[in-house]
């Protein structure tokens, strides 16, 4: 199997946290003097749909219009995985790359990588990236839209946690 197109597949950026440590909400960041969200799509530029994950309250963010869709989670304060699933129920594509937006550092190759993997696990529900120290980084991370049941699922017995789909 070969991996998906690149503008076959939607790339999210999950930008709800509230960023309680500096003072700002996280989606408010900015690099080099532009928002984060703009040095991000930037970066990526990104051939397919892109979808913006953001949570009540923190909608609206600057650069969210240059996004295709801006999509809200339901229910606030629920943490990365209540937004991979809000990013699931809503992507036009059944493929989902999922960054957070406080990851500047992750790189267009990050992404292609894991879409190369893809094609040799296309059975699975979602993979993450593995660190040579055997750390599992839950983001980026690539998604099929059928993991949302299975998220849906932990997120009812109050696990929260990215890592636990692992």
């Amino acid at each position: 199997m070969t991996s998906p197109e690149p503008a076959t597949v939607t790339l999210a950026i999950l930008a709800g946290g509230a960023g309680s440590r500096m003072g700002l909400p996280k989606s408010h960041l900015e690099i080099h003097g532009q928002p984060i969200l703009q040095y991000l799509l930037n970066q990526f530029r990104w051939p397919g749909p892109t979808l913006l994950v953001t949570s009540p309250g923190r909608q609206n963010p600057p650069a969210a219009s240059l996004f295709g869709r801006e999509v809200s989670d339901p229910i606030p304060d629920q943490g990365p995985l209540r937004g991979l699933l809000t990013t699931l129920e809503h992507s036009t594509t059944p493929l989902v790359l999922a960054c957070t937006t406080d990851m500047p550092l992750v790189r267009p190759m990050h992404l292609h990588w894991l879409l190369d993997q893809f094609s040799s696990h296309s059975q699975s529900l979602g993979l993450m990236i593995q660190t040579q120290a055997g750390r599992i980084e839950p983001f980026p991370s690539l998604f099929h839209t059928s993991a949302a049941n299975p998220i849906a699922q932990q997120l009812q017995q109050v696990r929260r946690s990215v890592h636990g789909l692992a």
